[in-house]
């Protein structure tokens, strides 16, 4: 259940770039799979139990075989539009990334679009047009992915394509030069002009030692600044191959007419030796963290956060689900208690969001974000945040609130359907991150099950001051000095 925290709103909008597929580049911070049933947040219309089987029959029509060379081909038929979507999935992103080379993963997004021996710089893009169709990418913490949307009978154009670039991509230096200058302007306008985003920046890095999430997806900056192409070539050698990739089709399609399109274009590859990704476990933290940014603004801001377990890790299987719909009543829309709460009732914020990824990779966080009004401070904000949790744990939350956060979530699991796009986001997500597909099926089982003590439960085990980070924004103006420079600097340019 994603909440209304500052990077989930950049997300959320992130998302509806995706669904109309007209977007530029970006990268996506947050995986979808769990995000999307409060971006797509409904009233109650269905019984749970209509939306249980819907979600049943749904996945009941996934098909999938494994090539001999290890790629994994999962098919989705949806007739109700001659379209198909084709999506490709790397088991790689910036948590795999280490030391002198974060960003690496997303350069490589970049540099897939510049060309093959066989296809030159930019004719990938130039035939997908010509077919009618629209192609992007994505990277995250946990995958890159690459999909097209084309009319049905050209899912063949795509196969043919990333079959190609999948072990047939050049790397020219020249190319590279220019578009990691892109990437380090696209940190500037997404991060560093930014001082929300430069504060949850830092407020991750702070909450994680030696994760993988400590390091942003795109990258810092010196190490863009000091990358080489011989970095981004070691990296496509090591994860760009068939035993390391998952092609997920969703449309107009037959699933045995895409697995001999598969065979056909993708089965002549050859796997490649994959090293294993060592496990890098998050150190156990002590104590809480405390850090204050402070920066040209207008607002002050907070984020804060506690380690919480996701699907892969979890020791006790419920727990993921119930932190799940937790998110949901603080923060699932105008009825959630923070809207309720602290917006409308004490007006101690302008904003307040709770925010959980239960499919994540590896250990994450459960954030909690917002503005203070005009006249209260962020610590103010901070203490009415944690009084709101103190109340979770000592009081059970209601059956009126904990069933429409459930009705919620299964109505949204009814109406994802309606997108091809997403439906194949959460097949590749679940099957990247190592979740599996299959588990897909029993989401709304498992949220139904969740009871308010279970609840209660993972609030009291989870949210505890030794486990918590908490990063504040503390909002300056630029210094009389500073403007004079800047001033100065226009002149000698004009």
């Amino acid at each position: 259940m994603m909440g209304n925290t500052a990077e989930n709103r950049e997300f959320k909008q992130a998302v509806k770039r995706l669904s109309s597929m007209v977007f530029q580049k970006t990268i996506i911070h947050q995986s979808l799979f769990s995000a999307l049933v409060m971006f797509c947040l409904i009233q109650p219309l269905f019984a749970n139990d209509r939306g249980a089987n819907e979600q049943g029959r749904q996945l009941s029509q996934i098909s999938e075989i494994t090539l001999e060379n290890g790629l994994k081909i999962i098919v989705k038929p949806d007739h109700r539009a001659p379209v198909v979507i084709s999506q490709v999935w790397y088991k790689v992103g910036s948590s795999y990334e280490s030391g002198g080379t974060t960003g690496v993963s997303h350069v490589l997004e970049h540099m897939m679009f510049k060309g093959t021996e066989k296809y030159p710089a930019g004719e990938f893009n130039k035939i997908i047009s010509r077919n009618g169709g629209e192609d992007n990418a994505f990277t995250s913490k946990d995958y890159t992915a690459y999909y097209q949307k084309l009319e049905k009978s050209r899912l063949k154009v795509s196969f043919e394509l990333e079959a190609d670039r999948m072990r047939g991509l050049v790397l020219p230096k020249e190319e590279f030069a220019k578009e990691v200058m892109v990437v380090m302007e696209e940190r500037r306008w997404r991060t560093e002009d930014k001082p929300q985003s430069l504060t949850y920046e830092q407020f991750h890095a702070t909450a994680f030692d030696n994760s993988g999430y400590h390091n942003p997806t795109i990258g810092w900056m010196d190490d863009l600044k000091n990358m080489t192409v011989d970095d981004l070539n070691t990296w496509y050698q090591r994860y760009y191959a068939p035993n390391n990739a998952t092609v997920v089709v969703v449309g107009d399609v037959e699933p045995d007419a895409v697995f001999k399109l598969a065979k056909q274009y993708f089965g002549p590859l050859k796997p490649f030796d994959i090293t294993a990704l060592k496990p890098r476990l998050e150190r156990e933290q002590k104590g809480g963290k405390r850090i204050e940014m402070k920066l040209e603004a207008k607002l002050p801001y907070m984020v804060m956060g506690y380690k919480v377990p996701v699907i892969n890790t979890a020791t006790e299987k419920w727990e993921p689900y119930a932190l799940d719909l937790l998110a949901g009543i603080l923060d699932g829309g105008d009825s959630a208690r923070f809207s309720k709460n602290l917006i409308r009732g004490s007006k101690i914020a302008t904003s307040a969001g709770a925010g959980y990824s239960m499919n994540d990779r590896i250990q994450t966080l459960f954030l909690l974000d917002g503005i203070p009004v005009t006249g209260m401070t962020t610590a103010q904000l901070e203490t009415a945040l944690l009084n709101e949790l103190e109340d979770i744990k000592n009081n059970r939350v209601t059956d009126a609130e904990l069933n429409r956060v459930k009705a919620q979530v299964i109505s949204s699991a009814v109406y994802e359907q309606d997108s091809m796009f997403y439906q194949g986001m959460k097949i590749g997500i679940a099957e990247t991150v190592g979740i599996g597909w299959e588990k897909e099926r029993l989401y709304v089982e498992q949220i139904q099950a969740v009871t308010a003590e279970q609840i209660q439960q993972v609030a009291k085990k989870y949210f505890v001051p030794q486990t918590l980070t908490v990063a504040t924004l503390k909002p300056i103006k630029k210094q009389a000095g500073e403007i004079m420079d800047k001033e100065q600097q226009l002149e000698q340019v004009n």
